[in-house]
């Protein structure tokens, strides 16, 4: 059972030493290492069964300390971190050879990303080191967002979990590159496309689903309870699985015609950050329920809404 508690200093001690530390953002909770350190950084694969093809996110404290270890930014991204970090918001840059391949799968760009949260923060500033940290969950499971959700999970195979409470964002980061001049969205996160927009005018939009990823996150099964999740109409889906005990995820209002059916709202009110907080957090209860199905519709495809349904497709991709 790993200790959860609130010390930097313990939690420091622990990398220190290269082993690997449950730590709070405002997204979703990290498993974080040495990123200089590729005994480390095999820790964190290891902990979490994460095939390592795919690559992991770099945190720091501050722009500075990202140049010691990417060889340049691009303007477009140099505007970006500048309006966004600390934030929900991560780039692809090129590396330098101090980040292992390890890292990076091979890849000679690294996610990087200065993370918008006071503990974690404070950490990162008392040591010599970035800290790699992929979402602290076994592969291919809901991401955590408060540190319990970490020792659950992980917590038979790590020692601490710094507890920074609730995250407040609740989705991964949005991961942004360039290629030719032409700025790049890799994974739909916690900063949304228009607010990219705003700063840097047109984007595109590339979401690789393959099993060989550009960046973090774009594997196409991923986020996915234990529970099978169906998207469709909710009325529908509640006929097809009329014979199951149905856990609904829905957003707005909703009255099930099923009397088996457990409704949990992501926003009563269909509120997008609302709904980016509760997301992981209700597939993590229907999980725990003594249900069958979990069914769900897509959110209107705009603001964090596009991000959220990006969630879902991966997370019923298997189905």
């Amino acid at each position: 059972m790993a200790q959860i508690g609130n010390d930097i200093q313990i939690a420091k001690q622990f990398l220190e030493t290269n082993e690997v530390v449950g730590i709070p953002t405002e997204t979703v909770y990290g498993l974080a290492a040495n990123a200089f350190n590729d005994v480390a950084i095999a820790e964190i694969f290891e902990v979490k069964n994460r095939p390592t093809f795919d690559p992991l996110i770099v945190h720091t404290h501050h722009i500075d300390e990202v140049r010691k270890f990417v060889t340049n930014i691009h303007p477009k991204l140099l505007a970006l971190a500048e309006a966004f970090w600390p934030g929900p918001l991560t780039l692809l840059l090129p590396k330098q050879t101090s980040i292992s391949n390890l890292v990076t799968s091979g890849l000679d760009r690294v996610g990087v990303r200065i993370p918008n949260h006071p503990l974690i923060l404070n950490l990162l500033k008392s040591i010599s080191f970035p800290l790699a940290a992929p979402s602290a969950n076994p592969f291919g499971y809901i991401s955590p967002t408060q540190a319990i959700h970490v020792e659950k999970q992980l917590g038979s195979k790590i020692s601490y979990v710094l507890d920074g409470g609730a995250c407040e964002v609740g989705l991964e980061s949005t991961i942004v590159g360039e290629e030719h001049g032409q700025i790049i969205i890799y994974r739909l996160g916690g900063l949304s496309i228009s607010d990219i927009e705003n700063v840097v005018g047109k984007v595109s939009i590339e979401l690789n689903q393959s099993s060989n990823p550009k960046a973090p996150g774009q594997l196409k099964s991923h986020y996915a309870p234990k529970v099978p999740l169906f998207i469709g109409d909710l009325a529908e889906l509640e006929k097809t699985h009329s014979d199951k005990k149905i856990g609904a995820l829905v957003f707005g209002k909703y009255v099930p015609t099923n009397k088996n059916t457990v409704v949990k709202n992501l926003s009563l009110h269909e509120n997008f950050t609302e709904a980016a907080v509760n997301l992981f957090n209700y597939l993590r209860e229907f999980d725990d329920m003594d249900i069958d199905v979990i069914i769900a519709d897509y959110l209107p495809p705009i603001h964090l809404g596009i991000a959220i349904n990006d969630r879902l497709k991966r997370a019923a991709w298997r189905i």
